[in-house]
């Protein structure tokens, strides 16, 4: 075991709760921080862990970004806990955490994926690393001030709030590793060739006005995820768990608390 373990953000259960955890792994560019409302809420009646993920907020940086190692960092912090829990990947995120239940589906109880597919994808995300990168960190104060300068380059205002919470004001630089997000990019679209199966529940969680999971994408997703399902968020895109979080977290806390007919 390596020392660098990822950081994560613990959320106790305000009640006592024999209900299996949940593990939250965010997407490309995002943090554990991200995730604080729907963790707070989930929290109510079972522990959450949400962990930033390698390169990001408050983990450690690497020189490599694959899915192979995002997911054994994933599995250092379950094997840490020592616990089994229900887990939610969003977009990369998702991708780790359907490469850690492929590989390791005993450290898996239910996965819930959040609009993304086991499937390599064309589009390019590095036109954000770019526009981060242009931004002059010494003429920051305050997190407006960068919000401002994002929008020359983010036209989409609730991109450039995402961004700037990856800010860190004080040293005056950001909390991602820009530069191997960009060079390892093409391994972040990809998705790796793995011969596992999983056979627990997992819900496959798309927003409506999103592309990632498409009908084509069905039949290798029941190749792979047995027990697959398929539930569309209305009028939500990409960003679905951001755009609608009491949404988002009533169908979580059904799907993973409903018996084996869901």
């Amino acid at each position: 075991m390596h020392i660098k373990m990822l950081h994560f953000i613990d959320h106790p259960a305000e009640d006592r709760s024999a209900l299996p955890p949940v593990l939250i792994v965010h997407g490309l560019y995002g943090s554990a921080r991200n995730w604080g409302i729907i963790s707070k809420r989930l929290a109510k009646d079972r522990r959450v862990i949400a962990v930033d993920q390698r390169n990001h907020g408050d983990s450690p940086w690497f020189a490599s970004h694959d899915y192979h190692s995002m997911a054994n960092d994933l599995v250092e912090v379950i094997t840490s806990l020592n616990i089994r829990p229900n887990i939610i990947g969003h977009s990369m995120g998702g991708k780790a955490a359907m490469v850690l239940a492929l590989k390791n589906p005993d450290l898996v109880n239910r996965l819930l994926i959040a609009d993304i597919a086991p499937v390599k994808y064309e589009h390019d995300q590095s036109q954000f690393i770019e526009a981060m990168r242009k931004i002059d960190l010494s003429k920051v104060e305050k997190r407006s001030d960068a919000t401002e300068a994002l929008s020359k380059f983010v036209e989409n205002k609730s991109l450039q709030n995402f961004f700037t919470q990856s800010l860190d004001l004080k040293n005056k630089r950001w909390k991602l590793n820009l530069d191997i997000l960009s060079s390892e990019m093409h391994k972040i679209l990809d998705f790796p060739k793995i011969d596992g199966k999983f056979s627990g529940h997992t819900l496959f969680f798309r927003g409506e006005k999103s592309e990632y999971i498409r009908p084509v994408h069905r039949d290798i997703i029941r190749s792979l995820f047995i027990k697959a399902r398929f539930v569309t968020l209305k009028d939500a895109g990409h960003w679905l768990h951001a755009e609608k979080p009491r949404d988002f977290e009533n169908i979580a806390r059904f799907f993973f608390t409903e018996q084996e007919t869901f």
